[in-house]
C-alpha cells in the first residue's frame, strides 16, 4: 500500500470528530490509563505485602509483570476468534465490567494468591476486548483516515502512562492523611490506586455502550457453521501464507524482544551508572517521549515512503540505537538515544498497525491483531524472564584500553545482544516486506531529499484507481470496458476515462496532441500539455470519483507520459515524471496494468490510420516499450504485466484475478 503523508493536528481532530470514533477513542483512552494505573497499583502492592523483605518484594514484582503476560499463551488467538464472531461492542462491554470487578477485589482480599489470580484473570479479560477494539477502529473511520485514528490510538495507549504515574504519586500524599481515618490496609497509596482503576473501567464500559456502529465480526456466512478452534486455524493459515502480515509480525515481535530486554534491564541499567531511582523516572519518561514523537512525529517526515519500506527500516535503526545505548556510560546521553530509540519504535508500531488495519481483511481482522498481540507478549514473557538471568551470568567486565578504563555489566551486554537481534529481524522483515525490490533504500533517501519520491509513493485515497498502460494495438480500451463490467456486476460504481481527452478540455487538448495536422510539437512543450490535461484530468474529473468512494479506470496515465515523451522523445524520464507529479499531486494508481505488446505486432494492430504519435518510427516504439517495462521492474507491487499477444478473454481472466487481490473489491466479490 502507498504510504501517505501523516496527518496533521488538523486531521487528528478531524477524526476525532467522528462521534463513533470519539466514543471508542475515550473508552481507549481510560482503559489504557487504567492499565497503567493498575501495573503501577499492582506491582506496588507485591512489594507493599513482602513486609520489608527486599529479595521478597523483587521476586513479587517480577512475578506481577509474567502473570500479566501468561494469559496470551493460551487465550490470545481463541480471544480474537471471538472477538471475529460476537458483537464487538457487548463483548467489549462485558469485558470492562469484568475488570472492574476484579480490580476492585484485589484490595479487598489484599493477599498475594488472589492478587495474581487476579491479574490473570484481568490480563484474560483484556485479550477478549483488545482484538475487539483494534477491530473496530477500521470501520468507524474512513480508509483515509486510517492513519490519523491510529496515530490518535495509540497516543492514547502511550500518552496516558505519565499521566497514570503522575495520579500514582499525587495518590501517595492523599494516603498518608487518609490511613488516620481508614486503615492502611484499604487506603495504602495502592489500594486508592486500585479503586480509581476499577472506576475508569466501568466509566469505560458505560462509555463503550453508548457507541453505534460496532458491529459484529466481519466472519463470512460461509464460516458461520464454523467452530471457534476451526476459524482459530483459518486465522493462522492466513497469516502464514501472507508475506506482508507474516513479515510485520516477525518484525512486531524483534521490535518488542528488543523492548523487552530494556523493560527487564532499565533498572539495573541506571544502577550501573551510578544513578538512582530518579534517573529511572526520566528514563522512564523519555522512552514515552519518544514514543510520543515517533507515533506523533514520523509519519509526516517519513511520509514519501512506503508503509512496507518504513516499517522495517525504523525497527533497524530502532534496534541500532539500543546497540549504542548498551555501549553508553553517560547517563545524559543515554537518556538522548533512550529518545530516539523509542522515537523509532513509535514510528514502527503506528505504521504497522496501520498496516494491519488496511491489509487484514474484516473477517480476520480480530483474530490477526489477537494472534500479533498474543506473540507479543510471549516473546515479553520470554525475555522478562531471561534477560535477567543472561545478565547475571555475564557479570560484570573491565576493559583497559590505552589509559582509560571501561566498565561493562550484564545489563549493557545483554542489551547489545538484545540490539544485535532486533537489527536482523529488522533487516529480515524490510527483505520480506519491502516493495519496489530493485531500488535500493538508500535510493529513496535521496529521491525524497530532491523531492522525487512522492510520485513512486502517492497517497491513498477513499476509492481505488486502476490505470492501463501500454503500446500502441495493446488493446487497452477493450480491457478497460471489460473490467468496468465486471466491477459493476459484483456491485462496485466504476468511472472509466481516458488521457488525454477525459474532459471537455482534455478532447481539446487531445486534438492538438493527436492531429497530424497539428506537425511538430517541440518535445518539452508536448510533455507540458500532456501534463495539462492531466492536472484537470484529476482535479476535476479523477480526484472527486476516488473521493466519492468510486472506482477509477483510466485509459493512460502518468506512466504514458514518461515512456512516451520521456523515452520516447530521449527526454530524462524523470523530468517528464517530476511534472505529472506536481500536476497531479502525486496521485498514483492503486494498480497499474501494463499490456505488452512487441511494437511491431503493436503498430499492425493500430491499422493505416494512424494519428500523430502512432506515425512515428518503430524505433520510437521499441523506446516506449523498453520502459514501460522498467517502471514495472522497479515497482512490481503496483504494476502487473501481461502479454497481450493473448486472446482477449485470457487477458481479462488475469485482469480480473489480479484485481480481486485488492483488499475492497476482494470482499465485495466474495459476498456477492
Amino acid at each position: 500500500m502507498p504510504y501517505p503523508g501523516a496527518p496533521g493536528q488538523a486531521d487528528s481532530r478531524s477524526v476525532l470528530s467522528i462521534p463513533a470514533f470519539r466514543k471508542l477513542w475515550n473508552s481507549m483512552a481510560f482503559s489504557s490509563f487504567g492499565d497503567w494505573l493498575g501495573l503501577l497499583a499492582t506491582t506496588a502492592l507485591a512489594q507493599q505485602l513482602a513486609g520489608g523483605n527486599y529479595s521478597k518484594a523483587n521476586f513479587a514484582i517480577a512475578g506481577v509483570f509474567i502473570v500479566r503476560l501468561l494469559p496470551a499463551v493460551i487465550l490470545g488467538p481463541i480471544a480474537g476468534v471471538i472477538a471475529d464472531r460476537f458483537d464487538r461492542r457487548r463483548l467489549m462491554i462485558v469485558c470492562d465490567i469484568l475488570r472492574f470487578a476484579l480490580y476492585l477485589s484485589i484490595p479487598l482480599v489484599g493477599n498475594y494468591f488472589w492478587l495474581y489470580t487476579a491479574t490473570v484473570l484481568v490480563e484474560s479479560v483484556t485479550l477478549f476486548w483488545s482484538p475487539a477494539k483494534e477491530a473496530s477502529v477500521p470501520n468507524l473511520v474512513p480508509k483515509n483516515k486510517l492513519e490519523s485514528a491510529n496515530q490518535v490510538t495509540l497516543l492514547a495507549s502511550y500518552g496516558t502512562a505519565p499521566v497514570a504515574a503522575i495520579v500514582f504519586s499525587l495518590l501517595a500524599l492523599f494516603a498518608s492523611g487518609l490511613e488516620k481515618i481508614i486503615p492502611h490496609r484499604y487506603a495504602s497509596t495502592a489500594d486508592l490506586a486500585l479503586y480509581i482503576d476499577a472506576l475508569s473501567f466501568l466509566y469505560t464500559a458505560w462509555v463503550v455502550s453508548q457507541i453505534r456502529g460496532l458491529k459484529q465480526g466481519g466472519v463470512a456466512k460461509s464460516a458461520t457453521n464454523e467452530n471457534i478452534f476451526g476459524s482459530l486455524i483459518s486465522g493462522f493459515k492466513f497469516v502464514s501464507k501472507s508475506k506482508i502480515i507474516s513479515g510485520l509480525i516477525l518484525g512486531m515481535l524483534g521490535a518488542f524482544f528488543a523492548a523487552g530486554a530494556v523493560i527487564g534491564l532499565a533498572r539495573t541499567f541506571v544502577g550501573d551508572l551510578h544513578a538512582g531511582d530518579a534517573a529511572y523516572g526520566v528514563l522512564f519518561g523519555s522512552v514515552f517521549t519518544g514514543l510520543a514523537l515517533g507515533i506523533s512525529v514520523g509519519p509526516k517526515l517519513f511520509g514519501q515512503f512506503s508503509r512496507r519500506r518504513i516499517f522495517g527500516a525504523s525497527l533497524t535503526v530502532s534496534s541500532f540505537f539500543l546497540i549504542i545505548l548498551a555501549t553508553v556510560t553517560n547517563l545524559v546521553l543515554a537518556i538522548f538515544f533512550v529518545v530516539l530509540l523509542g522515537a523509532f519504535a513509535g514510528l514502527s508500531w503506528v505504521t504497522g498497525f496501520t498496516m494491519l488495519g488496511l491489509e487484514v481483511e474484516d473477517e480476520v481482522r480480530g483474530r490477526t491483531f489477537a494472534f500479533v498481540q498474543s506473540l507479543i507478549r510471549i516473546s515479553l514473557v520470554l525475555v522478562l524472564a531471561i534477560s535477567p538471568v543472561i545478565a547475571a551470568w555475564i557479570g560484570r567486565h573491565t576493559f583497559q584500553v590505552s589509559r582509560y578504563t571501561l566498565t561493562y555489566n550484564g545489563a549493557a551486554f545483554t542489551m547489545f545482544i538484545a540490539g544485535v537481534i532486533g537489527v536482523v529481524v529488522g533487516i529480515v522483515s524490510y527483505q520480506r516486506m519491502k516493495d519496489r525490490p530493485s531500488v535500493s533504500l538508500w535510493s529513496d533517501i535521496k529521491s525524497a531529499v530532491r523531492g522525487e519520491l512522492g510520485g513512486i509513493t502517492g497517497a491513498t485515497q477513499v476509492g481505488i484507481f486502476i490505470s492501463f498502460e501500454g503500446g500502441e494495438g495493446s488493446g487497452k480500451s477493450t480491457q478497460t470496458e471489460i473490467l468496468k463490467k465486471y466491477l459493476e456486476s459484483i456491485g462496485e460504481t466504476v468511472v472509466l476515462t481516458r488521457e488525454p481527452g477525459g474532459t471537455e478540455l482534455g478532447v481539446k487538448i487531445r486534438e492538438i496532441l493527436l492531429a497530424n495536422e497539428t506537425g511538430h510539437i517541440a518535445p518539452r512543450s508536448e510533455a507540458l500539455l500532456y501534463a495539462a490535461d492531466r492536472a484537470h484530468h484529476v482535479y476535476s474529473l479523477i480526484k472527486p470519483a476516488l473521493d466519492a468512494g468510486s472506482i477509477v479506470i483510466t485509459d493512460r496515465y502518468v506512466d504514458s507520459s514518461v515512456a512516451y515523451q520521456g523515452a520516447g522523445r530521449v527526454l530524462a524520464p524523470a523530468e517528464v515524471a517530476r511534472i505529472s507529479r506536481w500536476a497531479t499531486e502525486s496521485l498514483t494508481p492503486t494498480l497499474t496494468f501494463i499490456l505488452d505488446v512487441p511494437a511491431d505486432i503493436g503498430i499492425k494492430r493500430a491499422g493505416s490510420n494512424l494519428d500523430r504519435l502512432e506515425s512515428e518510427p518503430l524505433a520510437f516504439h521499441e523506446r516506449v516499450r523498453g520502459e514501460f517495462l522498467n517502471l514495472a521492474n522497479v515497482d512490481p507491487e503496483r504494476y502487473s504485466v501481461i502479454d497481450a499477444t493473448q486472446s482477449i478473454e485470457a487477458i481479462a481472466e488475469q485482469i480480473q484475478e489480479r484485481v480481486s487481490t485488492i483488499p475492497l473489491l476482494k470482499i465485495n466479490a466474495k459476498k456477492k
